[in-house]
């Protein structure tokens, strides 16, 4: 078992928490694959490395609710020069979420009925992507405890997010079992004891939460 996993074992599971994208659900991870996902022509100028942070930017505080949607979508629009319309962006906003992971349904269904604890959610998300989360994504709909960036107005990796969950919750520490895919996250989650797990989006994401839930004795 991971070793820091082990150091928090004493300390009984209150809640096992989850990122959205990248760990239950698979999502685009650059503008070029949001273009292909939702169907749209590969314009010249797209790959252009200059304008990942920008757009990041833009995500940043639309995520924490600086922007409303159509501001996000105009703005990314006229980083680009144009080169994709708002409504363009728009299609690429929407065909972001590329579906859940096989197998996470099923683990999350276990936690339900047999874990002695709550799920939950700490998201970096938008209202746009989060109202579809009963309709096309129910796992993350069916998780008990629901907190993400633009309802608090707070974003991973920022510390006072994860302050906002244990006050929301009243879970702190190592009661926390937190699973997310960037190390960013992980590592501002460590920082308040939180039993943080890293999980690699590329995987089988459903198999590694698994063996970390069974090493720390939340699943059989």
């Amino acid at each position: 078992m991971n070793d820091e996993l082990q150091a928090g074992i004493e300390e009984p599971v209150g809640v096992v928490c989850f990122d959205w994208g990248g760990v239950i659900v698979r999502i685009c991870r650059s503008f070029p694959e949001g273009v292909k996902a939702a169907g749209l022509e590969h314009r010249d100028g797209v790959d252009n490395a200059d304008l990942y942070d920008v757009r990041r930017a833009l995500s940043a505080r639309h995520q924490i609710g600086e922007m409303s949607e159509d501001e996000f979508f105009a703005s990314v629009s006229e980083s680009y020069g144009g080169l994709y319309t708002p409504e363009e962006v728009a299609l690429v906003h929407d065909a972001w979420l590329l579906g859940e992971y096989e197998g996470v349904a099923d683990l999350v269904r276990e936690l339900h009925e047999t874990a002695p604890c709550p799920t939950a959610m700490l998201s970096n998300t938008n209202a746009r992507h989060w109202a579809r989360r009963t309709s096309d994504f129910p796992t993350a709909g069916s998780l008990h405890l629901q907190h993400v960036s633009h309802l608090l107005q707070l974003a991973k990796s920022d510390e006072q997010i994860y302050k906002a969950f244990e006050s929301e919750t009243g879970f702190a520490g190592p009661q926390i079992v937190f699973f997310d895919d960037l190390e960013a996250n992980i590592e501002a989650a460590k920082k308040r004891g939180w039993r943080a797990v890293r999980v690699d989006h590329t995987g089988d994401t459903a198999t590694q939460m698994r063996s970390a839930l069974v090493g720390l004795g939340v699943l059989g």
